[in-house]
């Protein structure tokens, strides 16, 4: 037998039937990376506050697979937009969502994030989804901590261990 020959053998005893199936390593490795975020931070002002406190103790991120933050777009999985955007930051954030691998996904974190808040003003982006894809909004001004991580659990939810293609 040469070293390139691969054999196929049968399952031992007591591993087949019920209870065991096999699928594709993709779709393991897609229910993984769905299952554990790297979250890329991208916050501005005050929601970006009650940001940390979600990664605190108390209310503790972490504890739901989201653990190490990523602040290199091409390790990060989750752009978590906490904040007001200026017009002239709308370059630079879509930049940074193209930067990162997919599959992807954003949250925007509070009013001004989702639809430009109090600020209607020439300079302030009316809503981060005019420059990229929002998966999950967050509302509120300043969001509660409980509220980003229900949006982390409704991101998980909809995606159901599939990856975003």
């Amino acid at each position: 037998m040469s070293s390139t020959e691969i054999t196929i053998t049968n399952a031992p005893p007591g591993l087949e039937g019920p209870g065991y199936f096999v699928t594709n390593l993709d779709k393991v490795i897609g229910m993984a990376r769905s299952n554990s975020l790297w979250p890329l931070p991208f916050a501005t002002s005050c929601c970006g506050i009650e940001f940390m406190a979600t990664m605190g103790s108390n209310y503790d991120l972490a504890r739901f697979g989201s653990e190490r933050m990523s602040f290199s777009p091409r390790q990060a999985d989750l752009l978590i937009i906490a904040g007001t955007i200026a017009k002239k930051l709308g370059p630079v954030l879509r930049q940074i969502y193209l930067q990162m691998a997919e599959p992807r996904w954003v949250l925007a974190v509070g009013a001004c994030a989702s639809t430009g808040g109090i600020f209607d003003s020439y300079s302030v982006l009316q809503g981060v989804d005019k420059i990229i894809p929002v998966d999950v909004y967050v509302p509120g001004c300043p969001p509660r901590p409980e509220q980003v991580t229900r949006a982390n659990f409704r991101r998980n939810n909809a995606n159901s261990g599939i990856s975003k293609k």
